[in-house]
């Protein structure tokens, strides 16, 4: 099972980049392939001319052809995602995301641009045929703090927040069983008196 985990983000290091990391370290201990595209690294003319012939141009985008879940992080810049991130996904095909799990995450400098993830990167993520859409998780910048060692530090509200979106992604778009509540029960096992 594969993950790849998409960083939008113009600069490193960023906040949208160490949510990104934080949804990954969560996912490193559950037996799943994790691989990472910063969209930054990517030549800026292949990108920007569409060059789809360029190798890692076409290195990018069959990684994303061959995952099974994407979790996409963004820094919000006027109420929008990052404009790398817009060119990268200009790249891929109508339907690149097809029979996908994607979870949208995102930072911004105030709570006012929150639903940039829905208005704005949500119906672009549709558009390439996502499967399932989780809910995103938002982050102002206040809630991560980058430590020189270049590690993030969440707080707790948010680091609440991660723990379920990651939940929602292992169970609903790896399968993957439930790390907490009941197990499950087979029917056989069950009892019922009148």
């Amino acid at each position: 099972m594969s993950v790849l985990l998409i960083a939008g983000s113009p600069s490193a290091p960023s906040r949208s980049t160490a949510l990104l990391e934080a949804v990954g370290e969560r996912l490193a201990g559950r037996s799943v392939h994790i691989e990472r595209l910063a969209i930054r690294d990517l030549p800026a003319q292949a990108l920007l001319l569409a060059d789809w012939s360029h190798p890692a141009i076409e290195r990018a985008i069959a990684q994303v052809a061959h995952a099974r879940v994407v979790v996409v992080a963004t820094p919000v810049y006027k109420a929008a995602y990052s404009g790398v991130l817009k060119v990268f996904l200009d790249l891929l095909a109508q339907n690149a995301l097809k029979g996908k799990t994607v979870l949208p995450l995102a930072t911004g400098g105030s709570p006012h641009h929150m639903l940039a993830l829905d208005y704005a990167l949500r119906p672009v993520l549709h558009a390439l045929s996502a499967r399932h859409i989780l809910p995103g998780v938002y982050a102002t910048d206040s809630q991560i703090t980058l430590t020189p060692e270049n590690a993030c530090q969440v707080l707790p509200d948010l680091a609440e927040r991660l723990n379920e979106a990651v939940e929602a992604l292992a169970t609903e778009g790896l399968k993957l069983p439930a790390t907490h509540g009941f197990e499950p029960v087979p029917f056989s096992r069950v009892r019922c008196s009148v």
